[in-house]
């Protein structure tokens, strides 16, 4: 008589891939639903625009839980190619998104996270730039990058979606993706996030490489913070 198989052993929320690739994105989502439950109407700037503290603070418990499951995005070397197709990628995603004012005289997006509010004091002022540059340039492509393409994807054509290799085209999971990326962003900006997500999906089929997605994104963000910063349009944050 054969011996009964146990059960395989749950894994714990450190070993546990859905939790390594999905948790930092949740830690992310959560901190942009905390500004509109602390956002008061009258106050100081702290409690009118929670995001100068709550930012800081979701910059760095995504940087935390990031580094917690570090070892379960298994990031491939680069090479030319990946670098090459990440640069490229985030260079026309910029000119998307910064291009309807040149072309069509789209109002400037002067609305939004201005640090401008904090010149009072020279140091919350300068740190609040240098987080928010973090959070956008560094944080930002890696927390999302690894949950659209390395996660969700996947998941999207196989349950056992570390058994997926990175950047397997399935139509469906390619398109699903694309417009959930679209719809996490504010419907003014539909046309150019879903553009961008398309591309960012289109970098991971070809370069099968999660590294040369964050490249893309990273370049991007990095790009549009300056941009930002020049033109003070803060409704590009």
């Amino acid at each position: 008589m054969a011996a009964k198989k146990s059960p395989p052993a749950e894994l714990s929320w450190r070993d546990d891939p859905l939790y390594a690739f999905g948790g930092p994105f949740i830690m992310f989502m959560t901190g942009l639903a905390l500004v509109g439950f602390f956002k008061q109407k009258e106050g100081t700037v702290f409690q009118t625009n929670p995001e100068f503290w709550i930012y800081p603070l979701q910059t760095l418990v995504c940087a935390i839980g990031l580094a917690i499951w570090w070892r379960h995005y298994q990031f491939k070397p680069l090479d030319a190619k990946s670098i090459g197709v990440g640069v490229a990628a985030g260079l026309l995603i910029l000119a998307i998104w910064i291009s309807p004012q040149w072309l069509f005289g789209a109002k400037p997006r002067l609305d939004g996270f201005n640090p401008t509010l904090l010149q009072h004091d020279q140091s919350l002022y300068v740190g609040s730039i240098v987080m928010r540059m973090i959070r956008l340039a560094i944080v930002v492509p890696f927390v999302e990058e690894i949950f659209w393409r390395g996660l969700l994807m996947r998941y999207l054509i196989k349950d056992d979606f570390t058994s997926v290799p990175f950047g397997q085209y399935a139509m469906h999971a390619f398109g699903i993706v694309a417009v959930a990326f679209m719809l996490v962003h504010s419907m003014a900006d539909w046309p150019a996030a879903l553009v961008t997500g398309v591309i960012f999906n289109a970098v991971a089929v070809y370069t099968r490489s999660l590294g040369a997605c964050v490249i893309a994104h990273a370049v991007v963000n990095l790009l549009l913070g300056v941009y930002i910063l020049q033109t003070k349009q803060w409704g590009f944050w």
